[in-house]
């Protein structure tokens, strides 16, 4: 009787043991992924993001927004810890509502490609989401008005890194004492809104286009992020 009742304790211990090992083992408590937690991350990340694109549609007395077509909000992973802004839409980007997908797009997406990138892996956006008619460069007044929903597009995306396409994302979000020429290929950690986020700067790929010749710093800046994204394990 005493020999069964060993046995069943010593069962019973070992039951325990392999159930609550890590208990045993740590005083810490267990690490798991809890998938409900990521999926409401996720879905909360994307009603944020569509409660801001709808509140940039009710903008009123708008020029940008009388003379476009479409909203440009947009595009790309929500949860990538890298995104990219560039100045804003072009006539292929207000005709289908999405940023980047005209020669300059393309262009964009070869950059992504020869650092092991492509949109699934970036979130893109723009300084403003309508058009500038004829494809000009937005004014200070246009700036000034869309900076508030930029900020916090970049607040609610929250990227480890921030690409800066040309001297218009450069000196909305950085500073116009910058120049883009002098500016590329460095870091900065900046404070935007309640996030903090590492920044560069590079040229846009419209100017690549038309100064081909700049594709080799270019390529340097691209290696850069390339590094920073190993370094910041992302």
């Amino acid at each position: 009787m005493k020999k069964k009742l060993n046995q069943k304790l010593i069962s019973l211990i070992e039951y325990y043991n392999l159930v609550n090992a890590n208990f045993f083992i740590s005083n810490y408590p267990l690490k798991r992924i809890d998938r409900n937690t990521i999926n409401s991350s996720t879905s909360n990340k994307s009603e944020k993001l569509v409660k801001l694109e709808t509140e940039i549609k009710m903008i009123k007395n708008c020029d940008l927004k009388k003379n476009a077509t479409n909203l440009v909000f947009g595009d790309g992973n929500i949860n990538s810890k890298i995104m990219i802004v560039g100045e804003g839409p072009g006539a292929n980007e207000d005709a289908e509502g999405k940023p980047f997908v005209g020669r300059a797009g393309k262009l964009l997406d070869k950059m992504l490609a020869a650092i092991n990138l492509d949109r699934t892996m970036v979130y893109i956006s723009n300084v403003v989401n309508y058009r500038p008619p004829a494809n000009r460069k937005p004014t200070d007044h246009e700036i000034k008005r869309y900076l508030p929903y930029l900020k916090r597009h970049i607040e609610i995306i929250n990227p480890k890194i921030l690409v800066l396409l040309g001297s218009t994302a450069l000196n909305t979000l950085v500073g116009n004492e910058e120049v883009i020429s002098r500016a590329r290929g460095k870091w900065i950690k900046k404070e935007i809104g309640t996030i903090n986020t590492w920044i560069i700067a590079s040229f846009h790929p419209a100017f690549l286009m038309r100064q081909p010749e700049q594709k080799k710093l270019a390529w340097v800046d691209l290696k850069m992020i390339r590094d920073k994204i190993k370094t910041l394990k992302l």
